[in-house]
């Protein structure tokens, strides 16, 4: 079971993902598509959810063009 802290982590990091998304103006379809991910997938991980690997973390902070530990600072 995840501790409120592990909720808060996974939650902040959803946020700074579904907010690059936005500002790309792209779905979480396209963004998963271009993932190579299910788009129900990525709303999971956007809503804080899913405990994402850090492969898949990987996989789409390059497809949002975004440094990995953009994602990860001061969470």
């Amino acid at each position: 079971m995840l501790s409120i802290n592990d909720r808060k982590f996974l939650r902040t990091v959803g946020e700074r993902i579904r907010k690059r998304r936005e500002a790309l103006a792209w779905s979480q379809a396209a963004l998963g598509e271009k993932c190579d991910l299910d788009r129900t997938f990525i709303g999971s991980v956007e809503r804080g959810e899913r405990n994402v690997s850090i492969l898949n973390l990987r996989i789409i902070s390059r497809v949002l063009r975004i440094e990995l530990g953009e994602l990860l600072d001061d969470v």
